[in-house]
This record gives C-alpha cells, sequence and structure tokens, in this order.
C-alpha cells in the first residue's frame, strides 16, 4: 500500500489503517505518517477548515501490519474554529493523541511578515542522506533528503541545529502538496540532538506541536522543500527544539516545537 492509499484509507470510514513496515522508524509506525493519517481523519469530519495547529503527543509505538483505529471527536464549533481530538488505538491502547484547530479566515487589521529562509547550502552541495537498509529507519526508503545545515547524526558534531533540503522520493505524481504530506515531510529529520553522539543510540519524538501558515504557499511533490531545526535546551536524555519549514521560494509554511528523548 503506498503513502496516497494509506492517507485515503485514514479519510474514508471507518477510518481504520494498517501500516506496512516499509513506513517502519525502529519498532514502530513513522510518526510523521502517523501524524498525516489522524490529521486525514480529523480533516473529513471538518471538511471546509483548514487546519492551523496540531499538538501531538506520541503515547507508544503502534506496531506495524497491526490495525490501528483512528477516533476523532469534535470538541467544539464554533463560528471560525472547530477544535479536534483525535486517537490512534491499536489493540484497545491509545498510541498517538492529536488536538488540532481548523479555523477560517478572519478580518484583521494586523499583517507580520513571517521569518525569512535559513540560510543552508545549495542543493548541489549538501549531502545525500541514502536509504541504507538495516542501518537507516525504513521510511527512509520513501524520502529524500540533503542535509545543508549543521552536521550528521554521531558524528560527536556540536551544532545549534540541523537542516537542508527534503522531497517525496520516487514520486511519480506532480501534485501540490498538502498539510498531510508536509506532516510526512517534517518529521523526516533525526532529533537535531544527534549529532552530539559519538556512537549510535535511539531518539525520537515525544511531542509535536506543528502550525501550518494559511492559505499555505504553493509547493509541489516534485519541488524541494527547505528545513531548519535549532536546539533550545537539552538535559537529562530531553531535547526541546523548533522547526521551520519554506517552500523553494523562501516562503513559510509552517513552524513547529519538539519535545525529543535521547538514550545516549
Amino acid at each position: 500500500m503506498n503513502l496516497h492509499d494509506l492517507l485515503a484509507s485514514a479519510r474514508r470510514p471507518p477510518h481504520s489503517v494498517t501500516v506496512p513496515r516499509e513506513w517502519s522508524q525502529g519498532r514502530a509506525c513513522y510518526g510523521g505518517l502517523m501524524a498525516a493519517l489522524l490529521h486525514e481523519a480529523m480533516a473529513a469530519h471538518v471538511p471546509d477548515r483548514p487546519v492551523r495547529s496540531m499538538a501531538i503527543t506520541f503515547v507508544g509505538p503502534a506496531e506495524l501490519e497491526v490495525p490501528i483505529d483512528l477516533q476523532v471527536e469534535i470538541l467544539r464549533e464554533g463560528s471560525a474554529v472547530t477544535s479536534v481530538l483525535a486517537r490512534a488505538v491499536q489493540g484497545g491502547r491509545t498510541m498517538t493523541v492529536v488536538q488540532a484547530s481548523f479555523g477560517l479566515a478572519r478580518e484583521s487589521a494586523i499583517s507580520i511578515s513571517a521569518m525569512p529562509v535559513a540560510a543552508m547550502k545549495p542543493l548541489a552541495e549538501s549531502t545525500a542522506l541514502p536509504y541504507l537498509p538495516g542501518v537507516t529507519p525504513e521510511y527512509i526508503r520513501h524520502l529524500d533528503m540533503r542535509w545543508g545545515i549543521g552536521a550528521l547524526p554521531f558524528s560527536n558534531t556540536p551544532v545549534a541545529g540541523i537542516g537542508g533540503w527534503v522531497q517525496l522520493r520516487d514520486h511519480d505524481r506532480d501534485e501540490p502538496i498538502t498539510e498531510a504530506l508536509l506532516l510526512v515531510l517534517g518529521d523526516a529529520w533525526p532529533p537535531a540532538l544527534l549529532p552530539y553522539l559519538s556512537q549510535p543510540a535511539p531518539g525520537s519524538s515525544l511531542t509535536w506541536t506543528i502550525e501550518f501558515i494559511q492559505p499555505m504557499p504553493a509547493l509541489r511533490s516534485l519541488e524541494w522543500c527547505r528545513y531548519q531545526a535549532v536546539i533550545e535546551h537539552a538535559r537529562d536524555g530531553y531535547g526541546h527544539t523548533s522547526a521551520a519549514m519554506w517552500n523553494p521560494e523562501g516562503e513559510l509554511l509552517a513552524i513547529s516545537r519538539q519535545t525529543v528523548t535521547v538514550f545516549g
């Protein structure tokens, strides 16, 4: 089942999805895909309002090749904003929880320019992160990443942040990037703390808050998305990072924060 089939299954009642092993991140489902699946289930219940923000908590590792039920609850529907709660449930246990806000545009006298695009190496000079079976996470086979900011994981290099270029790998559809596909791209990079380590160690997202710029600037599936994550604090096995994504023209697409866990 390809990415589009998975997202389509999430949108259709009864909102149940079985994720294949090629979308694994260690022993669990890739977090960016899980967030995208829950977005699609929620968006199916709020078809007339774009998503503004999502607060995601990865409660536990969702197993591969085992059905996941995506449960959606409308908490409140106001004149402009709909608040939605969604859970990914597997075997009666909650694996991921999302609280999201979908909102219509409002009239406002305030208009402030977005943060400028981060400086990074040109695409041609950036280091490709290849898919290596048994070495890199399986989901990397679906994403083409080029390192343009900072250092590679486990290189024993203290750097303030990481980032570069990312797009869907071997993608043959030239289509607009949706919020769901942006979630798949936005969680692709490993925790920004990993370059500090000198040897491999597990690391993963604990919570992820992402806010989308609406209407979302144009980005097509065959174009490269720019990404930068900055470390704000780290201690006791937990790190706090902020990140942003831009389209090739340097227009801001989304901003996010993550609390990450590192076992090393």
